[in-house]
């Protein structure tokens, strides 16, 4: 497979289907690997019927031209599977959708110890059946499948985190920083610690602009304040150990499929140093290619001039 630093965004977005139809052994992730669709913006829906699919996404839209796509699962439970997904997959074409079948699998043993561990009954399973009997008549039933699929994955010894990566690679039209939604936020510390940051750092030994008058009543977003936290040489030197710090561990968080990421930064009263340090975090993140969202959480509160 291509290298996706070696994509561009034109033709990720050219080889991503329409609609992903996920399928394979009962106990093998589909439901993990259905979440991992959902974080990249896929209206998904579990256990659909294939001769549905076509309705489903003309009902929300697919292929209209608003980007969306469609992530489905199918198993056994849909009487006569193999032959509504050809069907199915070829009243696609013809309506111009591209469809790409996932099929999941794991080994027999691995598939047991699951069942064991979730204390959970095959839902092939016939009366006097054992969890290993269940499990050969599934595989057997779904061969056809598997030798159709577009892209065959066995989870045997897969952590969910490389599961995560190998779909995003190849469903995602997005490069691998873009799906993970970082918010970058500034506090006052006077008005209590976030509990939600994930990185969080401390601001309040940069010079402070509340001691000027001329800028008591002013904000981190006026240029005035921002070029005087920002320009200082101290400043300076913070920003660059700080952006080195995030170059370092970001691209660690995009690696380990982290969907989502808050950086808070903190100064006495979230007005002024930590509204510019979070400005210029942001900047930086953007300039990067990360998804960045930003916001100020006490800013509201701040003696601010009218």
């Amino acid at each position: 497979m291509t290298e996706r630093s070696d994509i561009t965004s034109a033709e990720l977005a050219d080889r991503v289907p329409d609609i992903v139809i996920i399928t394979g052994m009962s106990g093998s992730g589909r439901t993990q690997a259905m979440h991992v669709f959902e974080d990249m913006g896929y209206f998904c829906i579990d256990n659909l019927p294939p001769s549905l699919i076509l309705q489903l996404a003309q009902l929300i839209g697919i292929n209209t031209g608003v980007g969306r796509h469609l992530c489905v699962t199918s198993d056994l439970r849909s009487q006569g599977l193999f032959d509504e997904l050809l069907d199915t997959i070829q009243t696609l074409n013809e309506h111009e959708m591209t469809c790409k079948v996932l099929f999941l699998e794991a080994s027999d043993e691995v598939l047991i110890r699951r069942y064991s561990e979730n204390r959970r009954r095959h839902p092939l399973a016939q009366r006097g059946d054992t969890t290993a009997d269940a499990i050969q008549r599934e595989r057997v039933a779904l061969g056809s499948i598997r030798d159709r699929a577009d892209m065959v994955i066995d989870t045997s010894r897969m952590r969910t985190a490389t599961l995560r990566k190998r779909l995003r690679s190849a469903f995602s039209e997005l490069a691998d920083q873009q799906l993970m939604d970082v918010h970058v936020f500034s506090f006052g510390f006077k008005h209590g610690m976030p509990v939600e940051a994930d990185l969080m750092i401390d601001v309040r030994f940069l010079p402070n602009p509340f001691y000027d008058p001329e800028m008591r009543t002013l904000t981190g977003l006026d240029a005035k304040v921002a070029d005087f936290v920002i320009e200082h040489p101290k400043t300076q030197e913070f920003l660059d150990a700080w952006f080195k710090l995030l170059d370092a561990v970001m691209p660690g968080y995009v690696a380990e499929g982290k969907p989502q990421l808050s950086i808070a930064i903190g100064c006495t009263g979230g007005q002024h140093r930590s509204v510019a340090i979070a400005e210029a975090t942001a900047r930086h993140l953007e300039r990067q290619q990360y998804h960045v969202n930003i916001s100020h959480r006490d800013l509201a509160k701040a003696n601010i001039r009218s």
